[in-house]
């Protein structure tokens, strides 16, 4: 869900191909004749799902990058070195396939409606697999997206080396949840109502509480938008009454930044709370997963809370400013907007105590009985 670097969350232009101009686009690229192509749902890049007549693997998600992060060959190549590294270590990231000359992306020029616009293209592989936001979550599959991302952040920050690792330090990165005061700037789209106020609620509390205590958390690599779109998972039994999920897929690198631990955890459990009827319940399961893997210091569990409350603010501002931006895309942009705001005002109306005291006292059960 990346929306551009620096403070400038939609100063972008999103691609507007075409299918049959796509096409071309693989053909031309990457040497492969498209038997088939569909538009995917997406942000701000432009996401085409591709069929080609070849041998072997035949299904890939061809990636149009925006024209401004096409700009930052650097950062797009570390995200993709990322997934290749992840994909030899075990985990379901996507790979690439390569150019006719042989490298992992190519930079080309895009529709003429936005003039000479330059977009990075890259054509990567096709995961199956339902996204968490299609199923009715459970405790076992919240277990295993919160130890997945614990190990995911784990061994990028101990593994993971490559030239291009140092453009992940994105300083003013809109998206970075040590970025939640730049909020400030683009409050203006809510408008004045009831969630504007809290919102401001949660900046100012985040400016006091949260970002004095940020030396004092554990440093990696995030990915930074581990949302209910972004994972896919399969069901690995036929009961219909307790089905048993597991990731098959991690979608979408371009969130990507050095940040902290305790970032990931409460990104994605923000995300989780989503589409749950049970919203509050949500945590303590994601929680215990990712403290199965790295166990939260006092002062991280301490700022959960906000930083999870921060994570909300940051995805129903900017999706409604850029809404403002871009009215055809509305609908996509605001999806979180759905429930998200209703999540974030019961968060402030039950108090942080209480839904601490759920989160920390489901997590601690699962020190006596882990899931299977």
């Amino acid at each position: 869900m990346s929306s551009g670097n620096d403070c400038q969350p939609q100063t972008l232009t999103k691609p507007a191909l075409g299918e049959k101009e796509a096409a071309e686009l693989v053909d031309r690229v990457f040497g492969l004749k498209v038997s088939w192509i569909g538009s995917l749902s997406s942000y701000d890049d432009q996401n085409f799902h591709v069929r080609v007549s070849a041998e072997g693997a035949d299904e890939y998600v061809l990636k149009i990058t925006n024209s401004e992060d096409s700009q930052k060959p650097d950062l797009i190549e570390a995200q993709t070195q990322a997934m290749m590294f992840l994909s030899a270590e075990g985990f379901p990231s996507a790979t690439p396939y390569l150019t006719k000359d042989g490298n992992i992306m190519s930079l080309e020029s895009g529709d003429t409606r936005h003039g000479s616009k330059k977009y990075m293209v890259r054509l990567l592989t096709y995961l199956p697999g339902t996204p968490v936001a299609k199923i009715a979550t459970n405790a076992q599959i919240l277990y295993e997206i919160g130890k997945l991302a614990a190990s995911m952040d784990k061994v990028l920050s101990e593994k993971f080396q490559h030239p291009s690792v140092k453009s992940l330090h994105r300083g003013q990165f809109i998206w970075n949840l040590a970025n939640v005061p730049l909020l400030d700037q683009y409050i203006y789209a809510l408008g004045q109502n009831k969630y504007r106020a809290v919102v401001e609620q949660v900046i100012e509390q985040f400016k006091r509480k949260v970002i004095p205590k940020l030396s004092s958390f554990r440093a990696c690599i995030n990915h930074g938008d581990l949302n209910d779109h972004n994972i896919l998972v399969d069901s690995s039994s036929a009961s219909l009454e307790n089905p048993q999920y597991r990731v098959s897929g991690i979608l979408d690198f371009s969130d990507m930044s050095y940040g902290y631990y305790v970032f990931e955890v409460a990104i994605t459990i923000m995300y989780m709370m989503i589409e749950s009827p049970d919203p509050l319940s949500v945590g303590g399961h994601v929680l215990a997963g990712f403290e199965s893997v790295v166990p939260l210091t006092a002062e991280e569990r301490g700022a959960l809370f906000l930083l999870v409350s921060g994570r909300f603010a940051q995805s129903l501002v900017i999706a409604a400013h850029t809404a403002l931006l871009y009215p055809e895309n509305k609908e996509y942009l605001t999806i979180t907007a759905k429930t998200g705001w209703k999540h974030l005002m019961t968060m402030f109306e039950v108090g942080q105590e209480a839904v601490e005291k759920t989160w920390f006292e489901t997590a601690q059960a699962y020190t006596h009985h882990a899931p299977a």
